[in-house]
């Protein structure tokens, strides 16, 4: 079995390409820091001592879209039984302060290279009839996001895109299977990255990892972890977006201020 899983150096893609080696799958990891992806790597190997399984490393920058085509190419060789979109990350701020490349670099990540790995790896997985897809979107994604407005847009597309493909792929009878996992805060280098601080206790990103592939192995469209992040799912069906959004700020200033 091979799995391709992105954003693999680090937080959920490092620990779902670590659970999934374990169950026995043979790994293509994605990144663009390769140091990383060297060192999981190294460390899958030397604690399995297995020679016939293999890892192979790969270094893109999946943001570039000729990235995620080349990608796709170089392992056009193999056939996938599972795909994880997991790379992306987040942009702190008010729309009017934030910096424009960044957030175009964040859609190019988020959304972009999300909808271009699915259509491409879809395509093949529904001519041969089997496989299984797992786009990494965010509970976030099911509510307006203000002072993070271009991550939670992003989510809700990836979230979206997920659906409306599912669907699609009921209605063609197809044994191709497409998951959602949508977690909430998780101890990553996320916050880092979007220049945030969160003290509100995280998820851990081996436990969300290992969550997300079982239910996927499972056929479970949303996959949603945690009872805090199910009731947030469930408000958000039924709360007017104008009190989601004030909520949704209260938290991102919280974020802000450290609290």
């Amino acid at each position: 079995m091979w799995a391709l899983v992105t954003g693999a150096s680090s937080g959920i893609g490092r620990d779902t390409s670590r659970y999934l080696f374990n169950l026995g799958y043979n790994l293509i990891i994605v990144a663009r820091n390769k140091d990383g992806l060297d060192k999981l790597k190294e460390d899958l190997l030397n604690k399995s001592n297995l020679e016939d399984r293999q890892i192979i490393v790969i270094q893109e920058d999946l943001s570039i879209k000729d990235n995620c085509f080349d990608l796709y190419r170089r392992t056009k060789g193999i056939e996938l039984d599972l795909l994880v979109n997991n790379a992306g990350f987040g942009v702190f701020g008010n729309f009017t302060e934030t910096d424009l490349e960044k957030e175009i670099n964040l859609i190019d990540t988020n959304i972009t290279a999300v909808h271009i790995l699915t259509k491409l790896y879809l395509k093949d997985m529904v001519n041969k009839n089997k496989g299984r897809i797992l786009n990494v979107a965010s509970i976030a994604g099911m509510e307006p996001g203000p002072l993070m407005a271009a991550y939670y847009a992003s989510k809700a597309y990836v979230i979206r895109l997920s659906r409306a493909i599912n669907k699609e792929l009921k209605k063609q009878k197809s044994k191709v299977k497409i998951s959602i996992l949508c977690p909430g805060p998780v101890d990553t280098n996320f916050n880092n990255v979007a220049n945030v601080k969160f003290k509100a206790p995280s998820a851990s990103s081996e436990k969300v990892a290992k969550y997300g592939i079982d239910k996927t192995l499972k056929g479970k469209l949303i996959i949603i972890p945690g009872f805090l992040n199910k009731c947030v799912r469930f408000f958000s069906k039924i709360v007017p977006d104008c009190i989601l959004e004030a909520c949704a700020y209260h938290i991102q200033v919280r974020k802000r201020d450290g609290r």
